[in-house]
């Protein structure tokens, strides 16, 4: 008797202090399936704090209405200037505050890493990983904003990631791969 998975769902968010993408994702067994993509405009704050509190609050309500089983996040990368990255990385613990606050995991990724699971590599365009996700996703966006296609890649990428039947664990045998996927095994 085959065991189905347990359907979950995936919320990706891209960080950012100007926009923050964002992209909700089923897995039900059978491969990925969009839920909904957007972005939190946040350019009509000029208060930096102010958009912290409302990235927190956006991404509490996603939470609260498609009630992901897992967060994946973008993690902040470090360019030239420092204050733009130190504003980044509270964008994104704003977003993670908000997860742990209705206790959702929380998984990061590194842009180049969620470049490479989306487009096979990790210097690819916005714009290259956009036009994969809708090849993959099958899904048609013209006005769309690169943020949330981004938001929407980290979503994927974990999906991807947390899909290997291996992962986290190096196996050396046959006998640990049967221990530890028993469910494979007819």
């Amino acid at each position: 008797m085959k065991v189905k998975p347990k359907e979950r769902i995936i919320l990706g968010i891209d960080p950012g202090t100007t926009i923050t993408g964002y992209g909700v994702i089923r897995d039900t067994g059978s491969g990925p399936e969009l839920i909904t993509i957007g972005s939190i405009d946040l350019s009509k704050f000029g208060d930096h704090y102010i958009k912290l509190k409302h990235i927190f609050d956006r991404t509490a309500g996603i939470i609260d209405e498609y009630h992901p089983d897992e967060l994946a996040i973008e993690a902040p990368f470090y360019g030239k200037n420092v204050q733009s990255m130190l504003k980044l990385g509270r964008a994104q613990g704003a977003a993670i505050a908000a997860a742990l606050s209705r206790s959702v995991p929380i998984y990061e990724y590194a842009p180049r890493k969620i470049k490479m699971s989306i487009t096979g590599r990790g210097a690819a365009s916005k714009e290259q990983v956009a036009a994969m996700l809708m090849n993959i996703l099958k899904f048609r966006e013209s006005a769309m904003k690169l943020d949330a296609t981004d938001g929407l890649a980290a979503a994927l990428c974990h999906f991807y990631q947390s899909a290997k039947p291996c992962s986290g664990t190096k196996i050396t045998s046959w006998k640990q791969f049967v221990n530890k996927n028993p469910e494979r095994i007819k």
